[in-house]
């Protein structure tokens, strides 16, 4: 379990009560959504990629509002307030006496601060369309063309059957055992949410950007992290190896080469490289949230997760970031591996889950 380096604020509260609080709280409003499949058309769930959020309704439910439960630092009209809090990630923040008394969140739990923040809906940020003329990109380094040896942060993706459709997410980093090497994203942008066996063919770039079935196979599908539909799901991530060795590049596009891994802390600064928004930075404000995710296949319950806000209000990350690998500023050391968000909030999964789980580390 992730420890809170850097708390801020005094109080007579421990790490236990959050987190006691935040848990319950998290299977009160999280785990009690009936998790079946929500599928459309050919399987493929309808606008699962969007990150725009429309105007709704006051819920009928306070579950149906809520989409995380975690710890992190209160803020009041938006600034930050030196206090740690339960927070409750909402898609949309109503006004005081908007919402029913039986449906409104506790302003404290037994003592303990409470906040809420809106966040939109957490979707997993692989992008998918259908297939038409690809745009060329705008940011430099180009993350979406064909480069060879592939670096980390470049685009990647699998062939979706029928080729109906094409995807594309981000190649993460290089990881290894003691004899091999392998592409680190996740699994729903190597693997296809579960879908995809052992074996399968791994494009740079996606074909979503121009890759070609013929000519542009780096890697095939190793192992991947099975996602869950029930209880808690602990990282979205996946390996694919490359057919040959010298077509992988371990710096990240514009970043350099990772420095190690480091857990990450409150208010750390932290960076990236994705396909789709390229380079960005953040600050992490909460290392121990739990969130539900929108998946194609199903609504999927994330716990103890990282949440990071762009800098100076921008968008850290958006639809085909998937995968990328989030580093400190300044050392560079590895903190997350990046999977889902909304246009205001980044989930990414603690790294040394993802190289526990995969039984890999760093390359």
């Amino acid at each position: 379990m992730a420890k809170f380096t850097g708390l801020i604020g005094g109080g007579t509260f421990s790490p236990r009560d959050f987190r006691d609080a935040k848990r319950a709280w998290s299977e009160r409003l999280l785990l009690s959504r009936e998790a079946a499949p929500i599928t459309t058309g050919a399987g493929r769930r309808a606008g699962a990629h969007a990150t725009a959020t429309p105007t709704r309704p006051v819920p009928a439910r306070r579950n149906d509002n809520v989409v995380g439960v975690g710890i992190a630092e209160k803020l009041v009209t938006g600034k930050p307030t030196g206090v740690i809090a339960v927070k409750f990630f909402v898609k949309t923040k109503f006004p005081t006496g908007a919402v029913p008394r039986g449906m409104a969140l506790p302003k404290t739990i037994d003592g303990l601060p409470v906040d809420v923040e809106e966040s939109g809906t957490f979707r997993a940020f692989a992008r998918r369309r259908a297939r038409r003329r690809v745009q060329p990109a705008d940011t430099l380094p180009n993350p979406r063309t064909r480069i060879r040896p592939a670096p980390a942060g470049s685009s990647i993706g699998y062939r979706i059957a029928g080729d109906q459709f094409v995807m594309a997410g981000t190649f993460g980093a290089v990881v290894k055992t003691s004899r091999r090497v392998y592409i680190l994203s996740n699994n729903h942008v190597l693997a296809d949410e579960n879908r995809m066996p052992a074996g399968t063919p791994i494009y740079q770039p996606g074909l979503l950007d121009g890759g070609r079935i013929e000519s542009d196979q780096i890697a095939a599908l190793t192992r991947f992290i099975k996602l869950r539909s029930t209880g808690y799901n602990r990282i979205d991530a996946a390996i694919a190896e490359p057919l040959t060795t010298n077509l992988l590049d371990e710096e990240v596009l514009h970043i350099g080469a990772p420095n190690g891994t480091v857990s990450a802390a409150l208010d750390m600064m932290v960076h990236k490289f994705g396909r789709t928004t390229s380079y960005t930075s953040g600050r992490v404000i909460s290392i121990d949230t739990d969130v539900v995710v929108q998946y194609e296949t199903a609504d999927f319950t994330f716990e103890n997760q990282v949440v990071i806000q762009g800098a100076n209000s921008t968008m850290f990350s958006d639809s085909g970031d998937s995968g990328s690998l989030i580093l400190q500023r300044g050392t560079n050391a590895a903190v997350g591996l990046l999977f889902a968000g909304s246009s205001t909030h980044t989930i990414a999964n603690h790294i040394a889950n993802v190289l526990r789980s995969l039984r890999v580390k760093m390359a």
